[in-house]
């Protein structure tokens, strides 16, 4: 997908589109949303399936023996409402697991537990991709708030008085949430890597029950790095019309 979409962005540099957006950027949108949905059915696939194979332990159970055996007492696991709504929070240091996987005891409620313990571990250890990505939080909470501001400050300033200023504040801040998007990808790959190893020298899932664990993480992975290859390309698109737009005035 990421070879179309930039073979795409490629056209647009040589027939700028400066009366607005365009139908590339829409085209980008609705194609970064199909395969969001794709992937979201697929994880909630996986999860449904895997949740009726039984393990010894509820989600809750797999979470506290990780934390423990990881020398991590003063994090604390709670159930929150909802499904697939499970995270760590490190200001609060809980792990956070929706109401199946805390209950649970299966494999899909052992992988999503043990990747969320995934990332107090990280957290206990510094992980250093972990710690950039929490010291951008302030700015991407920002860049979200002002968003659908700049889009409409940007796509007026293009189209009534030929200016390009508001757009490339709007690549700018749009970047922070990229650049956010893309440092999130270690941090949740390393974190499924650290619960894979566990589950494995712990005892807790088979051979045949570790694999399954392993493909329920990759989709759940995959979720992200579909978020991130469309910011990416949106990106690069915003930054081909500022260019291509300045160019033209």
């Amino acid at each position: 997908m990421i070879f179309d979409s930039l073979q795409i962005l490629a056209q647009y540099q040589q027939q700028p589109e400066p009366g607005g957006l365009g139908m590339t950027y829409w085209l980008i949108i609705g194609a970064s949303m199909l395969v969001s949905m794709a992937i979201g059915g697929m994880l909630k696939k996986r999860f449904t399936e895997y949740s009726q194979i039984p393990i010894r332990m509820t989600g809750a159970q797999v979470a506290e023996a990780m934390l423990r055996q990881n020398g991590i007492n003063d994090v604390q696991v709670v159930s929150v409402p909802g499904q697939l709504t499970d995270h760590y929070d490190p200001l609060r240091k809980t792990v956070n697991l929706s109401e199946p996987v805390y209950r649970m005891n299966s494999v899909a409620a052992a992988a999503v537990a043990a990747h969320e313990c995934g990332h107090a571990v990280q957290h206990q250890q510094a992980y250093a991709w972990l710690t950039f990505r929490s010291k951008m939080v302030p700015a991407v909470q920002f860049a979200n708030t002002m968003q659908q501001f700049l889009m409409m400050a940007a796509m007026i300033g293009v189209a009534m008085f030929h200016s390009v200023t508001m757009l490339w504040v709007w690549v700018a801040v749009f970047g922070v949430t990229t650049l956010f998007a893309v440092v999130t990808l270690p941090v949740e790959f390393d974190a499924s890597r650290r619960a894979l190893v566990w589950l494995e020298k712990s005892g807790i899932a088979n051979q045949m029950e570790h694999e399954r664990a392993k493909n329920a993480l990759f989709w759940a992975a995959m979720t992200y790095v579909a978020g991130a290859v469309a910011a990416v390309a949106q990106l690069v698109y915003l930054i081909m019309m500022a260019t291509g737009g300045r160019r033209n005035n």
